[in-house]
């Protein structure tokens, strides 16, 4: 058999496929188009040729296959040297980029001076699979892997999980309080953090202290958003989700709290609804908010109409873009968990993608789809599933190399106790948009809902796969409960037999294995469209937060918009084919459908902003919402556009004075941090713990808080 010698020295069958692969892509670029059997033609002759030397080096062959064109298409071999040059240039000074995309590079994940090559390396961890899938785009590792990894070398504590979950707050003040101290740790470790005030009693409710009663759940927000607000980040702020049961008495006050910008800034907040809930709605019910205090015994009742309530989240949200809703009893039921009775969800992560117990935590990477795309922009179109199915496995033992490494980096002992109990990852996908435009497919078309199913079972199957080869490798993750798994609706509606008959055998090395997150900076980063989401527009302005030690605002052309224009010459917008939908005049109903699609096949969550126009109406929230949750969605938020928070992308139209107030608050906040310490240099202004000052800064013992952090 011949090997080939590929650039890192590694040894390889030779694989026609790829010479097929390259060619057509050349050919793609020409005005005579794709002639398959020319690039199958040259890719036999290649092997002829070299087949009794044993080993062949792959720029003998590159070298090969362009004299072979310059005999058969002269105008295939331009495009293939041009494309190789690229290659080569890529390979010694990293992507082409955008000063957006360089600043994200420079400021967030690039190490001091680390060449382009050595952040790759840093970032696969020599895995030279991964390597090669990062530098073409087709993978990439989710930010806290991407600025962390490799780091803890340096004495760097810095978590490669994006993401985790604290226990529900206790009905105590030393939960309180004791939470409110984790959080700050795992956020000075570069992690966000969701928390259930679900268990916090009500206002008014009777307290065994000085107070006689309480202030209720809604008050302690503000102590976690301003703990947010203090623990800075590499190029990011804290990520907090806050989130409430739909039958907590102070419900109302939790979903009004928002409608003061000046109050929980640094914090998302979520509804958790029912389906008795939901049911309620429908068929305009009484609803009852009920609150047992465990500590007096007292109980708190209260009748509302369910669609009073639903009205009132549907009305902050056309205003306000939150709260986002959680379908509680969806989340519950739809993952490999589910019939594991010792197994309970605690909430959900700031972007809502991952569900996790608590001090659950999860590493997350996606794959580019747009990048499995071949001949794109032609009527020859077709998704690599082959290379997607490969990408996948390769994914899911990536990931797992990174959750061994990083067991001793969770800020918190239970965190790394429960990530070697559970060993969740996160696999996710991003550029589902560009995939459809490169394909021609709409966008919630029932063609583009058909392709979903395909890519879908083809991602789930392989990912169980793996874990399952994994398992029979490593063994399955410690919690591992067969008779449990075996019976997850989640695991029986996806899972092919041949799948099925390697996890009973061996079980599974992840209790968690999907997930789609928003994948922002990284999709950026390589000039992609964000997770399952829509193009935005095909032109924008884009805040980006904290490069700069203030607000930057960039002038940002969609990138498959250019691409598909610079290809076909084309200079006015309104002549792109109608297959280029955006958020703004996609119908809501088919940007559901396609989470729906995708939900089938994840079990964990996906996270999800529908944007929609600005005329849209309360009535219609109502209607997405109900939609949603008939659809079996685990989560959905709605961001008008013009609304009265503006967001991170925002239109021409958008009012820039929101930002200006926003960053007037963060100055406050940093002036009241400076005059603490100034009068208490030694004192923690988070915990009241010791700081201990080391290297021209200081670090809290207990907290890991350090002012050189904001």
């Amino acid at each position: 058999m011949l090997k080939v010698e590929k650039r890192n020295g590694m040894i390889v069958d030779f694989d026609g496929e790829k010479i097929v692969n390259a060619i057509c892509k050349a050919m793609a670029e020409t005005e005579q188009g794709i002639d398959e059997e020319i690039a199958k033609g040259i890719a036999n002759k290649a092997f002829d040729t070299f087949k009794n030397l044993g080993i062949i080096n792959i720029e003998k062959i590159q070298d090969f296959v362009e004299v072979e064109l310059m005999r058969e298409r002269p105008d295939v071999a331009k495009k293939y040297i041009l494309y190789r040059d690229k290659r080569a240039k890529l390979r010694k000074y990293g992507w082409e980029m955008t000063d957006l995309q360089r600043d994200i590079y420079e400021k967030k994940y690039r190490y001091e001076n680390e060449s382009f090559d050595e952040f790759l390396t840093r970032v696969s961890g020599g895995n030279n699979y991964i390597k090669k899938a990062i530098k073409d785009k087709k993978f990439m590792p989710a930010g806290r892997i991407l600025a962390g990894r490799g780091l803890d070398k340096y004495g760097r504590k810095i978590t490669l999980s994006n993401c985790y979950v604290m226990p529900k707050v206790e009905d105590n003040i030393e939960s309180i309080f004791d939470t409110a101290k984790y959080m700050a740790r795992t956020y000075s470790y570069g992690g966000g953090v969701g928390i259930d005030l679900s268990k916090l009693r009500p206002r008014g409710a009777k307290v065994n202290n000085a107070a006689n009663t309480t202030t209720g759940a809604v008050s302690f927000m503000d102590l976690y958003s301003l703990v947010t607000g203090l623990i800075g980040m590499k190029g990011r702020r804290g990520a907090l989700m806050l989130s409430m049961d739909c039958n907590h008495p102070d419900i109302e006050e939790f979903i009004d709290v928002k409608n003061d910008l000046n109050k929980i800034n640094y914090a998302n907040i979520s509804v958790n609804v029912t389906d008795d809930f939901m049911r309620a709605v429908e068929e305009d019910k009484d609803y009852e908010l009920y609150f047992y205090v465990d500590a007096t015994g007292e109980e708190i009742r209260k009748i509302i109409k369910a669609r009073k309530l639903f009205r009132k989240i549907a009305e902050n949200n056309w205003n306000m873009a939150e709260p986002g809703v959680l379908y509680q009893d969806r989340i519950n039921s739809w993952h490999l968990m589910s019939e594991d009775d010792s197994f309970k969800f605690a909430g959900v992560n700031p972007c809502a993608e991952e569900t996790l117990p608590a001090y659950g935590s999860c590493n997350l990477s996606s794959i580019n789809l747009s990048e499995f795309v071949k001949n794109p922009f032609t009527s020859k179109a077709n998704f690599d599933f082959k290379g997607f199915a490969e990408m996948v496995r390769e994914g899911i033992i990536y990931l797992n190399e990174v959750l061994d490494e990083n067991i001793n980096l969770h800020p918190l002992k239970e965190q790394r106790e429960l990530s070697r109990d559970l060993r969740q990852i996160g696999l996710g996908i991003m550029g589902v948009a560009d995939m459809f435009i490169k394909m021609g497919i709409k966008y919630g078309s029932e063609e583009s809902i058909e392709l979903i199913h395909h890519i879908g079972k083809v991602l789930v199957n392989e990912a169980l796969k793996q874990s399952a080869l994994l398992a029979a490798e490593y063994g399955p993750f410690p919690r591992y409960n067969r008779e449990a798994i075996l019976k997850s609706p989640f695991l029986l509606s996806n899972a092919e037999e041949d799948v099925l008959e390697l996890i009973k055998k061996y079980g599974l090395r992840n209790s968690q294995l999907l997930t789609i997150p928003p994948t922002g900076s990284i999709s950026t980063l390589i000039g992609c469209s964000s997770g399952l989401e829509p193009i935005f527009q095909i032109s924008y302005i884009r805040k980006s937060e904290s490069l700069h030690g203030g607000d930057t605002y960039y002038r940002v052309f969609t990138p498959i918009v250019k691409e598909y224009m610079d290809k076909y010459n084309i200079v006015r917008e309104e002549d792109l084919p109608d297959y280029f939908v955006t958020t703004l005049n996609l119908d809501y109903k088919a940007r559901i459908d396609v989470q729906a699609a995708w939900q089938q096949y994840i079990d964990a969550s996906i996270s999800s902003t529908v944007n929609v126009p600005n005329d849209f109406t309360v009535e219609q929230v109502e209607e997405l919402y109900m939609y949603a949750w008939k659809k079996g969605l685990k989560g959905v938020t709605i961001y008008r556009d013009g609304c009265a928070r503006t967001g991170v992308l925002i239109t021409d139209k958008t009012n820039l004075n929101r930002f200006e107030r926003i960053e007037k608050l963060q100055r406050e906040i940093n002036k009241l941090i400076e005059e603490h310490l100034k009068e208490n240099p030694d004192v923690c202004p988070m915990c009241g713990g010791v700081l201990v000052h080391s290297g021209g800064c200081a670090e809290c013992r207990d907290c890991g808080y350090s002012p050189c952090s904001i």
